[in-house]
């Protein structure tokens, strides 16, 4: 079968080791694995930092890479992908495909049955693929970990990506008073069509909010901390400026904050998602649609760091 992998690591290059050819069909490492064929899968950053050589050992290459599909069951139905798996082998317990086990970036890709869940009418493929990774973990950081019900007005940092343009389109559905940064102009203006109040980093907001998303990290976590009232969440799913910023911890006791970490979610919040998502007839922000047969495309646009949104990745095509 055709897939998209990881032939080997390239620090400075990551597209230098993608390989995209035949790979041998998926196995079933136990008895409740199934074959899924996959219709519609989406990159991340995740997949860029396989081809760097993060998560990844020599000796588990190649390794087919992508973490997000939807495809068709054995018995006809659609469903969506679940990416996180059971790993005993893993020090966390679990591992996301593509990370032990082969990921979406193929025509076909085993997974536990559990693993799939159904694909809810209203909602396409190209829609669901969309969903596993980025928009669950934007959920889970809103919901499970931000508690927005509680929430007034929500900050989301670094706006752009496919985490915080998630955040951003789901804050907003919630009727949340929404405030979006990034440093590109037309960034910002896209984040103020989705009905956010756009700004620069480091912008003074009109108000301090209760629930902050934070998926830059040192560039942007001292304006997280300024900008959260009293007894806010401040979560944490992502560091691409930086891991080691400077924390005022006198401003975390004296108002009382909260510094959560998280990154993906279970599969009960998936198909919260999912219901939620196809209840309110919210879509994914998509940046671009490829077929599968110009994959190496779908890599060099997220690549570029040009992306507002998913890039989508059509098996059909």
């Amino acid at each position: 079968m055709r897939a998209a992998f990881a032939s080997r690591f390239d620090d400075t290059d990551p597209l230098a080791a993608l390989t995209v050819g035949d790979r041998p069909e998926p196995v079933h490492p136990d008895d409740d694995w199934v074959t899924v064929q996959v219709t519609a899968s989406s990159l991340n950053h995740h997949d860029l930092w396989s081809l760097r050589g993060v998560g990844l050992r020599a000796d588990q290459l190649p390794m087919i890479l992508g973490c997000d599909a939807a495809g068709v069951d054995p018995d006809g139905n659609e469903v969506v992908v679940y990416p996180v798996v059971v790993t005993p082998g893993d020090p966390r317990g679990v591992s996301i495909l593509s990370e032990h086990f082969p990921g979406t970036l193929a025509e076909r890709v085993a997974v536990p049955r559990s693993n799939l869940l159904p694909l809810p009418a209203g909602l396409t493929p190209a829609d669901a693929a969309c969903l596993p990774t980025a928009w669950l973990t934007a959920w889970r950081m809103l919901t499970t970990k931000g508690r927005v019900a509680e929430a007034d007005a929500v900050l989301v940092q670094g706006a752009g990506g496919g985490v915080a343009t998630a955040a951003v389109a789901l804050a907003v559905a919630m009727g949340k008073r929404v405030y979006a940064t990034s440093r590109d102009a037309a960034k910002r203006e896209r984040i103020a069509a989705l009905g956010a109040t756009a700004l620069e980093p480091g912008a003074r907001l009109p108000e301090r909010v209760d629930v902050v998303v934070e998926t830059v990290g040192a560039a942007t976590f001292d304006h997280s901390l300024k900008s959260a009232a009293p007894m806010a969440r401040i979560v944490v799913s992502g560091a691409t400026s930086g891991h080691e910023p400077a924390v005022n911890l006198r401003r975390v006791f004296a108002m009382q904050l909260e510094i959560l970490g998280t990154s993906m979610g279970t599969p009960a919040e998936l198909t919260e998602l999912l219901a939620f998502c196809a209840e309110r007839g919210l879509r994914p922000v998509v940046d671009s649609v490829v077929p599968f047969s110009r994959v190496t495309e779908a890599f060099t646009r997220l690549h570029s760091g040009d992306v507002f949104g998913k890039v989508v990745v059509d098996h059909t095509a």
